[in-house]
C-alpha cells in the first residue's frame, strides 16, 4: 500500500502550475540534517540532492541559493550572483519567519515571500534533481529546467570548482 505523503506549500506550488515532480520521503536524522544524510536515506546520488540556503546582501537585502548538497557555497560568488559586493548566510533562527521553513525542510518553492533565487549552474546537466519540499524528511523529485520556472530562478556559478 502507498504511503499517503503530506503535501507542503512546495508541492501545492507546483500543483497550481501544472508542473511535474515526485515526492520523495525518507527517514529524518534530527541529528543530521545534511545533504549526504538525505542522499544516503533516499538512495541518490549526492550530487543531485540539493540545499537551499537564504542569504542577505549588504545592499539588495534577502536572496537565496540552491546548491548540490556536496558543495560549498562560495560567499562570493552568491554576492556577485545578487548584485552585492558581500553577503552572509541567515541566521538560523531569522529563517522561519522569514521564509516559513525550519533548517533541514527549507524549500526554494513556497516561501512566503518571493526572493530572488539563484541555482548553482550544473543543475542543468541532470535530467532531475531533488530539493526540500518544505518538511524534514520530504524531497521534491523535479527536472531542473521546470525549477527554474516554478521559483522563478536563474542559475549562477555559486561554489568552488571541485566540490564533488
Amino acid at each position: 500500500m502507498k504511503e499517503k505523503l503530506h503535501k507542503t506549500n512546495a508541492a501545492r506550488h507546483l500543483d497550481t502550475l501544472g508542473i511535474p515532480y515526485e515526492l520523495i520521503s525518507y527517514p529524518v536524522d534530527e541529528d543530521d540534517l545534511g545533504a549526504q544524510h538525505v542522499a544516503a536515506a533516499t538512495g541518490q546520488n549526492l550530487a543531485q540532492i540539493y540545499k537551499t540556503l537564504v542569504l542577505r546582501g549588504e545592499r539588495t537585502g534577502y536572496f537565496v541559493c540552491v546548491i548540490p548538497g556536496a558543495a560549498e557555497l562560495d560567499l562570493k560568488l552568491a554576492a556577485k550572483a545578487a548584485g552585492d559586493k558581500s553577503c552572509q548566510m541567515l541566521h538560523v533562527k531569522e529563517l522561519f519567519p522569514l521564509t516559513g521553513y525550519l533548517r533541514g525542510g527549507c524549500s526554494p518553492l513556497g516561501m512566503k515571500k518571493l526572493f530572488p533565487t539563484f541555482i548553482h549552474e550544473d543543475c542543468i546537466l541532470w535530467d532531475y534533481i531533488f530539493v526540500s519540499a518544505g518538511l524534514r524528511g520530504l524531497q521534491i523529485k523535479i527536472n531542473p529546467q521546470d525549477l527554474l520556472k516554478a521559483v522563478p530562478a536563474q542559475t549562477a556559478p555559486l561554489c568552488a570548482d571541485g566540490y564533488e
